[in-house]
C-alpha cells in the first residue's frame, strides 16, 4: 500500500489540520505512456485553499475524500514512456501523495546538476514564474520606478522583490515578522512589519506599481500611495482566502478613476508559453546567487496538513515544502 493526504472536510475559516486525513490507497501500474514516480518533495501553496471551499472557480474544487493534487517533485520508479528512465527526476501534478501515476506528457525532466530538485517548486517554479509574469508580463515595470510587494518574504513575494531590484526599482517589501524583515532588508528590501506599521506611513512617499499578495486593507493603502497612471499586479489575495463570508472591497476603488490606474490579476497557466523565457532570465541569476531564495521544509506525509495550515499563519520563510 501506498499512502496520500485527503481532504476530509471543507474548511471553515482558516484551514486546521483535522480538515486532512492520511489515509492508504492502492499501489498503482503504469499503462503505456506511463510512468509511476515516487515522490520526495510536496507543495503546499495558498491558492490550494480556494479550491477546498466546493464550487469552480477558475478550476474544479478538490473533492472530500480524495487526495489533493499539486505541485510535486519525485523520481521515476519505472517507466512505459520512452522519454523518461527510472531514477530520472520530474516535476508532476501528483501533489500529495506517496507515489503515483501520471502520463509523460504532464511530466517535466529536471537536471539537479543545474538546481536543487526542490526549486522546481519555489523559485524555479510556479510561484518564481509567478513573480517573473507579474513584473514583466503584467505590471510591465520599468528601471527607477518604486514598487510596493506585499507578502515579500513568501514564495511568489521574495522572489518579485528580488526580480524588481535587479530590473533596477525601488523596492518596498512588507512582512509579519522581525526574522523576515531582517532577510528582506539584507536583500536591498526596504522592509517593514505590517503588524507595527501602518502600510499608509510606509508608503508615505509613493508608488508606481503594486504587487498585491494579500488583498484587504493593505491594497487599499497602495491605491491611495499609488502615482497617476500606477498598476496594480493581482496576484493573491491571502488575507481573504479565509473569509466565511465575501468581505467588502476596498472603499477608495473611485481612485481607480482619478488616478487613471490600471489593475489585472491574471493565472499563470495563461502564460505557461513564456517559461522557458522566464527560466532564460531568472535560471543564471539563481546559479549565480544574485537572487537568493529560502525554503521552510518539514519532514514526512504526515506534516503536509500542518504545513498547510502554516501558510496562513505566517509559518514559512519563502517556499513552504514538505519532504517525503
Amino acid at each position: 500500500m501506498s499512502r496520500a493526504i485527503v481532504l476530509a472536510a471543507r474548511p471553515d475559516g482558516a484551514p486546521r489540520e483535522s480538515d486532512f486525513a492520511v489515509q492508504e490507497i492502492l499501489p498503482q501500474e503504469p499503462d503505456d505512456g506511463e510512468v509511476l514516480v515516487r515522490n520526495v518533495f510536496v507543495s503546499v501553496d495558498p491558492y490550494m485553499r480556494g479550491r477546498m471551499r466546493g464550487v469552480r472557480t477558475y478550476v474544479d474544487p478538490f473533492a472530500v475524500g480524495e487526495p489533493v493534487v499539486g505541485g510535486a517533485v519525485g523520481r521515476v520508479v519505472s517507466s512505459r514512456d520512452e522519454r523518461f528512465a527510472e531514477g530520472d527526476w520530474v516535476v508532476s501534478m501528483l501533489g500529495w501523495r506517496e507515489e503515483g501515476v501520471a502520463k509523460g506528457d504532464t511530466l517535466r525532466r529536471l537536471d539537479p546538476e543545474l538546481a536543487s530538485p526542490s526549486t522546481a517548486l519555489g523559485v524555479l517554479g510556479m510561484p518564481g514564474f509567478t513573480a517573473w509574469l507579474g513584473l514583466v508580463v503584467i505590471g510591465e515595470v520599468r528601471e527607477g520606478e518604486t514598487i510596493y510587494v506585499s507578502g515579500a518574504a513568501g514564495a511568489v513575494g521574495s522572489t518579485a522583490a528580488q526580480i524588481a531590484k535587479l530590473k533596477g526599482l525601488r523596492v518596498i517589501g512588507s512582512a509579519g515578522t522581525a526574522e523576515k524583515v531582517d532577510w528582506l532588508s539584507s536583500l536591498g528590501v526596504e522592509a517593514f512589519d505590517y503588524r507595527e506599521t501602518k502600510v499608509g506611513d510606509a508608503l508615505a512617499d509613493g508608488i508606481d506599481v503594486y504587487f498585491d499578495n494579500v488583498g484587504g486593507p493593505q491594497l487599499e493603502a497602495a491605491l491611495t500611495a499609488l502615482r497617476p497612471f500606477g498598476r496594480v499586479i493581482g496576484c493573491g489575495q491571502i488575507a481573504r482566502y479565509n473569509d466565511v463570508e465575501p468581505t467588502p472591497g476596498p472603499r477608495n476603488l473611485g481612485l481607480l478613476v482619478t488616478k487613471r490606474l490600471r489593475l489585472q490579476g491574471f493565472l499563470v497557466f495563461d502564460h505557461s508559453d513564456r517559461y522557458g523565457e522566464f527560466l532564460a532570465e531568472v535560471g543564471p541569476w539563481v546559479a549565480d546567487g544574485s537572487l537568493v531564495y529560502r525554503e521552510t521544509i518539514l519532514d514526512g506525509l504526515e506534516s503536509v496538513p500542518t504545513a498547510f495550515a502554516g501558510l496562513f499563519r505566517g509559518d514559512n520563510v519563502g517556499k513552504m515544502l514538505v519532504r517525503l
